[in-house]
C-alpha cells in the first residue's frame, strides 16, 4: 500500500493494521525517517517536501511492485509525507511483512535505498543562512547501486 500525505502517521497503528489477523507473517521490518535539526554545521528550522501528485504515487507503486517481485512478501506499506515539516517530525515509514525475517529485512532496506534515489520528492531546507534545495548524495546512489540487477543495466 502506498500513501503520500501531509498528515503525520502513527507507527503502532500502522503495524497493527498490517498484522492484525495475518498469522502467515513471521517477520516484520520497518524504517522511519525523521527530519534532522542540522545540515552540515547549520541548524535547520524546517524542511519543505514537494512532489508531483500522481507521478509520485506511480513511482512508489513501481518500487513496491519490484520489491514484491524480488521477495516473498505478505504486505508492504510505504507512507511518505509532504509539506512543511520540523526537526523531529516523521517523514517516511516503510514496513515490509513476510513469512521469514530475511525477506522483510532485505526488502525494507531495498525500498529505503531506492526511495532516496528514485522517489520524486524535492526537499527545501530552511536555515539561518537561507533556504537551500537538498542535492542528491553520492552515498545514497552507491547504497541504491547494490540493488541493481544485471538485467536492469
Amino acid at each position: 500500500m502506498i500513501r503520500v500525505q501531509d498528515e503525520d502517521f502513527d507507527i503502532g497503528a500502522e503495524i497493527t493494521r498490517m498484522t492484525e489477523g495475518s498469522t502467515e507473517i513471521g517477520g516484520l521490518a520497518s524504517f522511519v525517517g525523521l527530519v534532522r535539526d542540522y545540515a552540515g554545521d547549520e541548524q535547520i528550522s524546517s524542511m519543505t517536501l514537494e512532489h508531483y501528485p500522481g507521478m509520485t504515487e506511480k513511482q512508489l507503486e513501481r518500487l513496491e511492485s519490484e520489491a514484491r517481485e524480488r521477495w516473498d512478501l505478505q504486505d508492504v506499506l510505504i507512507i511518505h509525507r509532504y509539506g512543511k515539516l520540523y526537526p523531529g517530525d516523521r517523514i517516511v515509514l516503510v514496513i515490509t511483512a513476510s513469512p521469514h525475517r530475511q525477506a522483510s529485512l532485505e526488502s525494507c532496506h531495498f525500498l529505503i535505498d531506492w526511495l532516496k534515489t528514485k522517489a520524486p520528492f524535492w526537499k527545501l531546507e530552511e536555515k539561518e543562512s537561507g533556504a537551500d534545495w537538498v542535492d542528491a548524495r553520492e552515498t545514497d546512489s552507491v547504497a541504491a547501486g547494490r540493488w541493481v540487477r544485471v538485467s536492469d543495466t
